[in-house]
């Protein structure tokens, strides 16, 4: 089935806020829905948060290969309301510069759509932090943030990997 028609609906989520739904069952790997807005800069993203007076990743933008963002609180549509779960049945891909949400596996009439946000956040992930991005999935595996985990970099120590004689 196409992306034209329409698969899905948003109505009020028992996660949070705002979800989008399945009006019909939807097999695994089928293009559901693009995720459409104005596309920005990542400078014009930040000042955007800034005027909206909260932190740039609780928006509506997603991170473009190209560096720039799509803005689906500015000419976006339904797709800005799928919520984040740790244990997803979409997933979210770039394909020629668009964002499209597919189904990872079959979903069920009626089933909430959710990917894995993923955000990357460069700064220390402090308690405070990850209560900003809390998880509310309920997924047995929830990781309890929204975050991407950090990567881990190793410190050269300086020590010598030689034998001592």
């Amino acid at each position: 089935m196409s992306p034209s028609a329409k698969s899905y609906e948003v109505r009020k989520s028992p996660v949070h806020g705002n979800g989008v739904f399945a009006l019909r069952p939807i097999g695994a790997g089928e293009r559901i829905i693009e995720y459409r807005g104005e596309r920005i800069s990542w400078d014009d993203a930040t000042q955007r948060a800034v005027e909206r007076g909260g932190p740039v990743n609780h928006t509506f933008y997603f991170s473009l290969a190209d560096g720039n963002v799509i803005d689906g609180g500015s000419r976006g549509n339904d797709a800005r309301w799928i919520n984040h779960a740790c244990e997803p049945n979409c997933e979210a891909y770039e394909e020629d510069g668009r964002v499209w949400i597919h189904a990872l596996r079959d979903i069920d009439e009626g089933e909430e759509l959710n990917y894995n946000y993923a955000l990357i956040y460069d700064e220390r992930h402090t308690p405070a932090l990850k209560r900003l991005f809390a998880c509310r999935c309920g997924a047995p595996s929830c990781s309890g943030t929204m975050l991407a985990p950090k990567r881990r970099t190793r410190k050269r120590t300086g020590t010598s990997t030689a034998a001592a004689a």
